[in-house]
């Protein structure tokens, strides 16, 4: 798969497509982490209390400042209370790949000022399994919406080598406990109507609410 295709498919480009991940077959993707995940040292721990369980995470504050105070911002104004998951982009064929997108879908009313871009080349961190990363269109557009990796991801890193827009997404957290959640939400029916044409097929209705989102 190219870069540009799945970068697109978060609105970053002109193509969306997360088609096909090369070599990412369902069994193997379902063996990504056979063992528990735990926090770092460092890391603030936040649980997303949806509605078909918690999603626990663990935002990388010493690896991704900015990013990770950015979602706090928003964690601890109790914004993200009655936001949602409304959007479920999955790989053709596949039940476990893909990403959920989460957050105020650009409510004005709640909605801050956007955040500095921290690639992933800065960072150090990485789009696996499990990754928490703030959507974005062109580099410090980053604000209350994020996504959840299902299955590695490597083409939403910075590729300096890379043509155009080449700076990927900003990883800062790790989902420590509820992948079974994300995989439900990527898994549940997407008829909604897509403002974006390129999220066509990719909008949940109903959507999934975000009933409380608080530090641990």
């Amino acid at each position: 798969m190219k870069r540009r295709d799945v970068l697109a498919a978060l609105g970053l480009s002109p193509i969306w497509g997360l088609a096909a991940a090369p070599g990412l077959a369902d069994a193997q993707i379902l063996n990504l982490a056979p063992t528990p995940i735990v926090p770092g040292a460092g890391d603030v721990v936040v649980s997303l209390d949806t509605s078909l369980g918690a999603i626990v995470i663990a935002l990388k504050a010493r690896q991704a400042p900015l990013t990770t105070a950015n979602f706090l911002r928003y964690v601890d104004g109790k914004l993200y209370d009655g936001a949602s998951f409304w959007r479920a982009a999955k790989a053709p064929g596949s039940t476990t790949y893909g990403l959920i997108e989460g957050g105020l879908a650009g409510d004005p009313k709640k909605v801050l000022k956007p955040v500095a871009h921290e690639p992933t080349t800065q960072t150090g961190l990485r789009h696996v399994d499990g990754t928490l990363s703030l959507a974005r269109r062109e580099p410090g557009s980053g604000d209350s919406d994020f996504f959840i990796c299902a299955g590695d991801a490597p083409y939403l890193d910075a590729n300096p080598a890379a043509e155009g827009d080449n700076l990927g997404f900003a990883a800062f957290g790790q989902v420590v406990k509820g992948m079974e959640i994300v995989r439900e939400i990527l898994n549940l029916p997407t008829p909604g109507v897509a403002i974006n044409p390129v999220m066509k097929g990719q909008m949940l209705d109903p959507v999934v609410p975000i009933v409380t989102a608080r530090r641990l």
